[in-house]
C-alpha cells in the first residue's frame, strides 16, 4: 500500500465510527499517523490541485466552463476526446473531488476561487506561470541529484515555448514601462527584437511609435509562427517581419536603431554572453542602443529555481548578476551602460546602453 492509500485509509477510519477499539488504539498510538495526515493535507493535496488547475487552464477547460457549465459530451467534443470519454470523465470527477469543479444535473462547472480566477481571460499569464512551475521547475527539483550523477541535461526541446511566452506576460507591464522610457516615439525607427515570444512587446513598441518597423526573431519555430499570426491579427504584418532565428547566426547589416532582448540573456551560456552582446552591437546603426530586461540573481525563490533549471540545461546558464551583466555589456563594446530596477523589491532589471 502506498503512502496516499494509507493516509486515505486512516482518514476513513478516523472519520467513521470505529467499531474496533484495538484498531483505534493502534492508530492513535502510531506516531506516524499525524505526520502522514499533515503531509497529505499540507503538501500532497495542494500539488494535486495545482496540477489539475494547470491542466484545466492549459487545455481550455477552465475557459469553456467560465462561459457556461458543460456536460461530458460537450467537453469531450471541444477537446477532441470523443473516442475516450470515460478517461475524461475520470479526470473531471477527480477535479470535483479536489474541490476545483462542481457537478450539477450532469454538467460540470467552476467551483473554487482559484479555478474561477484562472479562468478569467486576463489571468491567462498566471495560469501559464502555474503550468511552467509544474512542467519545468518541479522536474529540476525532482531530478537534480540523479541528473548530477548521470550527466543528463535539459534541452530546448524540454521547454514548451508557447507556455513560456504566455507565462512571461506576468511581467508585461514592467517591460512595457522600460520600453516606454527607452523608445524614440517620433522619428522613424528600425527595431530588432531577439527572442520575440508572442510578439507582445514589439506590438507595444509599434503602438508607441507609428513610424516604427521591426524584425522579430525567436529560436523556436512554433513560437515564431505564433508571433507571425499575432502580427497579422494585430494589423502589424506590414510593419513587423517575424522569423525563426538565432542571434548568433543572424546575417544582417548594421541597420537597427534599437535591439531589444527580454528575459532571454540566460539562454546564452555565461561564457557566450559577451560574444552574443557583441553580435547584437554589430547589428546597430550608428547611435543605436540596446534595451535588455532580465531577472537577476537574488530575487524570489521562483527565480532561483528558474536559474537552477538553466544550470541543468545543455544551453544557456544561470541568471546573471546585475554587476556581472553591466561588465559584460561594457566588454562587448557598449557605452553609457545603465541598470534600473523595474519591480520594487525584486531583482528584475532593465539594462540600456549605446552601441556605436
Amino acid at each position: 500500500m502506498d503512502v496516499l492509500s494509507l493516509v486515505n485509509s486512516v482518514r476513513k477510519r478516523v472519520e467513521e465510527p470505529l467499531g474496533d477499539a484495538l484498531a483505534a488504539v493502534r492508530i492513535v498510538g502510531n506516531w506516524r499517523m499525524p505526520l502522514l495526515l499533515a503531509v497529505s493535507k499540507g503538501f500532497i493535496t495542494p500539488v494535486y490541485r495545482a496540477a489539475f488547475l494547470a491542466s484545466a487552464a492549459g487545455s481550455g477547460v477552465l475557459g469553456w466552463l467560465a462561459v457556461r457549465p458543460c456536460d461530458l459530451e460537450s467537453l469531450a467534443d471541444k477537446l477532441g476526446a470523443t473516442q475516450d470519454k470515460q478517461r475524461l470523465r475520470a479526470w473531471l470527477e477527480l477535479g470535483v473531488r479536489l474541490g476545483e469543479l462542481d457537478k450539477r444535473e450532469g454538467c460540470y462547472r467552476l467551483k473554487s476561487i482559484a479555478a474561477r480566477t484562472l479562468a478569467r481571460a486576463g489571468n491567462d499569464a498566471l495560469a501559464a506561470a502555474l503550468e511552467e512551475v509544474l512542467r519545468f521547475h518541479v522536474p529540476v527539483l525532482l531530478g537534480g541529484p540523479r541528473m548530477a550523477a548521470t550527466g543528463e541535461r535539459f534541452s530546448l526541446g524540454d521547454q514548451d515555448g508557447l507556455v513560456i511566452a504566455r507565462s512571461t506576460r506576468v511581467i508585461e507591464p514592467f517591460v512595457e514601462a522600460a520600453i516606454a522610457r527607452t523608445l524614440d516615439r517620433e522619428n522613424p525607427l528600425r527595431l530588432l527584437e531577439i527572442g520575440c515570444g508572442s510578439g507582445i512587446h514589439v506590438r507595444h513598441a509599434a503602438q508607441l511609435n507609428p513610424r516604427l518597423s521591426a524584425l522579430a526573431v525567436d529560436m523556436q519555430e512554433e513560437v515564431a509562427e505564433t508571433a507571425t499570426k499575432n502580427m497579422a491579427e494585430w494589423g502589424l504584418a506590414d510593419r513587423v517581419e517575424t522569423r525563426r532565428g538565432d542571434l548568433r547566426t543572424l546575417d544582417l547589416q548594421p541597420q537597427f536603431d534599437l535591439v531589444t532582448m527580454h528575459n532571454n540573456i540566460y539562454y546564452f551560456a555565461e561564457d557566450e554572453r559577451v560574444a552574443a552582446l557583441e553580435k547584437a552591437r554589430s547589428l546597430l546603426a550608428p547611435g543605436g542602443r540596446i534595451l535588455l530586461t532580465t531577472s537577476c540573481q537574488g530575487g524570489n525563490i521562483g527565480l532561483d529555481v528558474l536559474s537552477l533549471w538553466f544550470t541543468y540545461a545543455d544551453f544557456g546558464g544561470p541568471l546573471p548578476r546585475e554587476e556581472e551583466l553591466v561588465a559584460q555589456l561594457e566588454r562587448a563594446g557598449f557605452t553609457d551602460v545603465e541598470a534600473a530596477r523595474l519591480i520594487p523589491g525584486e531583482q528584475f532589471r532593465a539594462f540600456t546602453a549605446t552601441g556605436k
